[in-house]
């Protein structure tokens, strides 16, 4: 199965779920319309506490559909949306994508990945036991975090459910993704 889009959320207000939507349309340069972390500047409520004008690296969270069947097999029953992301897709694996991807999504809009998405104690306040359920070792003993990606927006454009996504890799040598 080709890339896609399985599901679009948004909240306009900072809450740990995002109601799923018919469509949301991505900012160039701001993140989803509509969305609580929407901003040129960091709208995450710890990093805006750090420092209110440092770049928003966090325009857009994406998850893949596949750590929902990996969370079930654990004994939670987790949906889109549920664990704050905009955008989830199926048929890519997020997680092994290097730092600066392009990815296209839809007709028009395009995000470059800026990072892993740290997962936190909401997680737990949402179902006990699933932050570390997100959570894993590689076998050099590096964290593997499973809560999804972060990218800024590019281009602009809508995002539907069943919109395909087309991955640009970066030039150069290729960095993987650390915690943003």
């Amino acid at each position: 199965m080709p890339p896609c889009v399985v599901c679009v959320s948004l909240a306009p207000t900072h809450t740990f779920s995002k109601a799923c939507v018919s469509h949301i349309t991505l900012l160039e340069g701001l993140g989803v319309q509509g969305d609580a972390h929407n901003g040129m500047t960091v709208k995450h409520r710890s990093r805006v506490a750090q420092d209110p004008k440092q770049p928003n690296l966090r325009q857009v969270h994406l998850l893949q559909a596949e750590l929902f069947d990996e969370l079930e097999t654990k004994g939670f029953d987790i949906a889109p949306g549920q664990l704050g992301e905009n955008i989830t897709t199926s048929g890519l694996d997020l997680l092994e994508l290097p730092l600066d991807t392009e990815l296209q999504i839809g007709a028009s809009a395009v995000v470059r990945i800026t990072g892993l998405r740290n997962p936190c104690a909401q997680l737990d306040q949402f179902a006990p036991g699933l932050m570390a359920a997100v959570l894993d070792r590689a076998t050099d003993g590096t964290f593997i975090r499973k809560a999804g990606i972060m990218a800024v927006v590019l281009a602009g454009g809508v995002v539907c459910p069943g919109d395909p996504i087309v991955v640009k890799m970066p030039v150069g040598p290729h960095r993987a993704l650390e915690r943003v």
